[in-house]
C-alpha cells in the first residue's frame, strides 16, 4: 500500500524530520486558538505550484494519526489533485454533495488511511466560485462538522481565483503555502489584503521548499541534525555493541588460537632443554 502513496511522506516515512514538521504545524494549529477550536481550515496558496496539495494531504494524514477523524475535502474545482494522490476518480465529490445535500454521504470515500476520509472534487462545474458561495455548501459544512473533527480543504491559488477568499469566509481559517523563492513579495502581500478584505482569519503562513542548509538557515540545518540524531542514536548504538561484540569475539577467537600455538611451541622448546639437559649430564657423568 505504501508504494502507492508517494506524495505523502507522513505515511511513507512517519519518522522523519519532514513528518515531524507536520506534526508541529499539527499541534500549532490545535492550540492556535484558545477560545474556539479550528475544525475548517483552508489551505491555499499565492501562485500555482507551491505545493498547497501535498501540503493539505500530509496534514490531513498527520492529523488523522493523532487519533482524529478527518475528512478532506478537495475543493479546488478548477484543477484538482487529491483523487490522483490517493489513486481515485472524480465521478462523485463536492460538486455533487453541494447541489444534492440529501445524499451527501454517498460522496465520502473512505481512505485506506485509518480515520481519513475522503470528499474529492467531483465533476468540475462552470461556476465553481457561485458554488462555493451558495448556501448550500455552506449547510454541507455544518453537517459535516457534527461527524468529524477536522475538515481541510485544498483551494485553487489566490492570485488567479477568488475561491480561497469565498471559502475562508465561512471556514475557522487560512493557511497560506508560500514556496521559498519563488513568489514575488508584492504577489504575497496581495494575496493576505485579499483575506483581510474579508476579515478572515489567516492562522499562518507554512514556508515550502526551504533550503535548510543554506548558511542563513543555520537553525533549521541544526534542528533537522539534533532531530536525525536523536532516532539514529539508539541504532548507532546498537551497532557500536554489535561491533564490539564481534571484536571481543573476534579477539577470542585468535587469542584461543595463539594460546594454542604458543602452547605447543613451549612443550616442544621445554623437550628440547630437557633432553639437552640429559645429554649434558650423561657427558659430565662418562668424564
Amino acid at each position: 500500500m505504501k508504494d502507492r502513496f508517494k506524495t505523502l511522506i507522513t505515511f511513507l516515512d512517519p519518522k522523519s524530520n519532514i513528518a515531524e514538521s507536520y506534526r508541529v504545524l499539527r499541534t500549532n494549529l490545535q492550540f492556535s486558538s484558545v477560545d474556539k477550536k479550528l475544525k475548517t481550515i483552508v489551505v491555499t496558496s499565492a501562485a500555482p505550484g507551491e505545493g498547497k496539495t501535498t501540503n493539505v494531504c500530509n496534514m490531513a494524514v498527520t492529523f488523522a494519526q493523532a487519533g482524529n477523524k478527518v475528512l478532506l475535502i478537495d475543493g479546488d474545482l478548477r484543477k484538482p489533485r487529491i483523487h490522483r494522490v490517493f489513486h481515485e476518480t472524480t465521478e462523485k465529490g463536492l460538486t455533487l454533495a453541494i447541489t444534492n445535500l440529501v445524499n451527501y454521504k454517498s460522496n465520502i470515500v473512505h481512505s485506506e488511511i485509518s480515520n481519513l476520509d475522503l470528499m474529492l472534487s467531483g465533476p468540475i462545474p462552470p461556476n465553481p466560485a457561485e458554488l462555493l458561495a451558495s448556501n448550500n455548501f455552506k449547510a454541507l459544512l455544518e453537517i459535516l462538522e457534527k461527524t468529524y473533527d477536522y475538515i481541510l480543504i485544498d483551494s485553487p491559488p489566490v492570485s488567479p481565483f477568488t475561491d480561497a477568499v469565498v471559502m475562508s469566509t465561512i471556514c475557522d481559517g487560512v493557511i497560506l503555502v508560500i514556496s521559498s523563492g519563488m513568489v514575488d513579495k508584492d504577489v504575497i502581500i496581495y494575496s493576505t489584503n485579499l483575506f483581510k478584505t474579508v476579515k478572515a482569519n489567516i492562522i499562518g503562513v507554512l514556508l515550502n521548499n526551504l533550503d535548510v542548509k543554506s548558511r542563513s538557515n543555520y537553525n533549521y540545518y541544526y534542528y533537522n541534525y539534533l532531530y536525525r540524531y536523536y532516532y539514529d542514536n539508539d541504532d548507532s548504538i546498537n551497532k557500536k555493541s554489535k561491533r564490539k561484540q564481534k571484536r571481543a569475539a573476534k579477539k577470542k577467537r585468535k587469542k584461543t588460537y595463539t594460546y594454542g600455538q604458543r602452547g605447543s611451541l613451549d612443550d616442544e622448546l621445554r623437550k628440547k632443554e630437557f633432553m639437552e639437559f640429559l645429554n649434558t649430564k650423561e657427558d659430565e657423568e662418562s668424564k
